[in-house]
């Protein structure tokens, strides 16, 4: 039995090294370094294995390198542009952009997130009609697409999808496909066979180099991106599969909110692309006038949108979304709407929220009836218990799976993008919204907000406090390990 007493020892030593890792080496918020010290500490080997695949750090790495050419350009235009934020000369096409100069200058400054204002902005809220307008602008391609997806099926609307670049590489557009290896799992090589022999490119973002063991399966790109012709950018919530056309039982209708859109916007999409591709391909791209050509509004869109493209990972120094929708938040002068399927807020954004309600501001919060993942949901539940105390209102959709992710505040500002309301948006994936400072596009979109409270339950703190005891135990152990879901 000295073999046992020796696994034993090296288990400890190795579980104290871990702890000592996680508490004075990685840079970690008190919540997430509590949660790795009772994994290790309770269950050991288990937790050592986890600690590998889920906790490593990445927040000291440099992980993208910059094309010189495209890093002289954003310098500039950044560099002018905070000069001109302080010194009040930046000229705005909308008067009210001025008021949240706070915001702008704070994503400038801190992600290199230059503000454009001669933007076209179409609103998708349905998978049929968004994939129907995306096959179109394929089909009618020109120069290049660049299409980067979270998650790809191989399903029916998968292939519909890679049929219609596989033509458009045969025609000699050239086409790029960035997949993220864990959320794109069900892929196969045979998915990509006739696309790769018509000349496209593929990719898949921090690949499995051992089977069934990535050690990196806790950063994943969930980026949602495509760049057409250098004129047309998609983002937004939907991935590409069957479940998000409505057609998986399991979920019903797929209620999601995605942008198309036109003009100066477009080139900060193609240079995120560009910047995933060679982080992610051996085939690195170079930047050439025909990704960033002049770019034009399209008639039957908004036009000239303010926007922002804040771009967030777990490589940067700040948790640019976390700051984001605190500032956002703190902004507000008469009400918030906030849509997101996952609701695990940190400690600092509960509170602004708490703040807010408790200020008089009108806080309503909408998240799906229906669980994907059960533990993120009760702990979602758990925190939307929180808030209910403060005022906050809280919608529960029933007419399907809500999976958008928006905030608007006071019917002038919105971000739509990528980015859940959760510490895995917030912390750990790569993640991509975008920040419109537009009272019509808000609108649209606060109009949209009303229309899904509609197909939404109440959850009154009266109904919330008769749920059974399983319930709650259940929302309290998953509260305990919401830092690491």
């Amino acid at each position: 039995m000295d073999w046992i007493s020796h696994v034993l020892t090296v288990v400890f030593v190795i579980n104290i090294l871990l702890a000592i890792t996680v508490v004075f080496l990685e840079r970690r918020n008190v919540a997430a370094t509590w949660s790795w010290l009772m994994v290790l500490l309770f269950i050991p080997i288990l937790g050592f294995l986890l600690y590998v695949m889920l906790g490593q750090n990445l927040s000291r790495r440099k992980l993208y390198k910059w094309n010189r050419r495209m890093l002289e350009r954003v310098q500039t235009v950044i560099s002018e542009q905070r000069e001109q934020l302080i010194d009040g000369t930046l000229p705005y096409i909308d008067p009210m952009v001025s008021q949240y100069r706070d915001l702008i200058y704070l994503n400038v400054a801190t992600n290199d997130a230059f503000l454009t204002q001669d933007n076209g902005v179409h609103i998708f809220t349905d998978g049929v009609a968004k994939f129907s307008d995306l096959l179109m602008k394929i089909e009618a391609a020109e120069s290049h697409i660049h299409m980067q997806y979270y998650i790809v099926k191989n399903d029916s609307l998968g292939h519909k999808v890679m049929e219609a670049l596989t033509r458009k590489a045969e025609q000699g557009v050239q086409v790029k496909f960035l997949y993220d290896d864990i959320g794109s799992r069900s892929l196969k090589e045979s998915f990509f066979r006739n696309f790769l022999k018509a000349g496209g490119q593929k990719a898949a973002f921090f690949p499995s180099r051992i089977p069934f063991l990535n050690y990196r399966v806790n950063y994943r790109n969930h980026r949602k991106l495509v760049i057409i012709d250098g004129q047309i950018g998609y983002m937004g919530g939907f991935n590409v599969g069957n479940e998000y056309l409505g057609l998986d039982p399991r979920f019903g209708y797929w209620r999601d909110t995605h942008l198309r859109l036109t003009g100066s916007v477009v080139r900060a999409l193609q240079s995120r692309f560009i910047l995933d591709w060679n982080l992610a391909s051996v085939q690195q791209m170079e930047v050439t006038p025909e990704y960033f050509p002049d770019t034009m509004v399209e008639a039957n869109s908004l036009e000239h949108v303010p926007m922002q493209i804040v771009a967030s990972g777990p490589n940067e120094a700040w948790p640019h979304f976390v700051f984001t929708f605190l500032k956002m938040i703190h902004m507000a002068k008469s009400r918030i709407l906030l849509q997101t399927p996952y609701f695990i807020p940190e400690e600092s954004m509960l509170n602004a929220l708490r703040i807010a309600a408790l200020s008089g501001i009108d806080v309503r919060i909408m998240i799906p009836e229906k669980a994907d993942h059960m533990f993120v949901h009760w702990a979602s539940l758990y925190y939307v218990g929180e808030l209910l105390r403060a005022g906050v209102k809280c919608y529960l959709y029933d007419q399907g799976f809500l999976h958008a992710k928006t905030i608007i505040v006071d019917g002038q500002v919105a971000s739509v993008g990528t980015a859940n309301f959760d510490i895995r948006s917030l912390r750990l994936n790569f993640e991509t919204n975008a920040l419109m400072y537009h009272a019509e596009t808000a609108k649209k979109l606060e109009n949209t907000f009303w229309k899904d409270m509609e197909g939404s339950m109440e959850l009154t703190l009266e109904e919330y406090d008769k749920r059974s005891l399983r319930i709650r135990f259940l929302e309290s152990i998953s509260k305990l390990v919401s830092p690491i879901l």
